[in-house]
């Protein structure tokens, strides 16, 4: 099983755009701009590999400490909130269950990003890993 959080920000194609993005946000994207139409990059992300989902990673106030002091910078590149959505991508056996607290979520609205869930079952069997 794994999880995938991510940090995602959408903008008009441009190089400059998305490293300005990497600048201000002071961490390094997950993916370079090679693997755009053209070489030239419309997303920003920041994805983070969870191979062990059952020890909890902070996704969602991590994200949000690295976005809160700059949507006046990204605004000045054209990008509003509405631009920027948190992504958990969760691979899981038989069952998928999650649980978010009041307060994570209550930041997410005051910051008016958006929260993205994707589940998936693996297609293995419960305790069968070779499945």
């Amino acid at each position: 099983m794994k999880s995938y959080d991510k940090l995602e920000i959408h903008f008009d194609p441009s190089v400059d755009t998305f490293n300005k993005l990497t600048t201000i946000l002071g961490v390094q994207p997950s993916d370079d701009f090679a693997d755009f139409p053209n070489k030239i990059p419309s997303c920003w992300t920041y994805e983070v590999v969870d191979d062990k989902p059952d020890e909890y990673f902070d996704f969602i106030n991590i994200f949000l400490d690295i976005l809160e002091t700059k949507y006046a910078d990204l605004e000045k590149l054209n990008i509003k909130r509405d631009d920027i959505t948190v992504w958990m991508l969760y691979e899981y056996d038989q069952q998928c269950n999650m649980e978010f607290d009041p307060a994570r979520l209550k930041r997410l609205g005051d910051n008016g990003i958006k929260l993205c869930i994707s589940c998936w079952d693996s297609g293995k069997e419960y305790g069968n890993e070779n499945g």
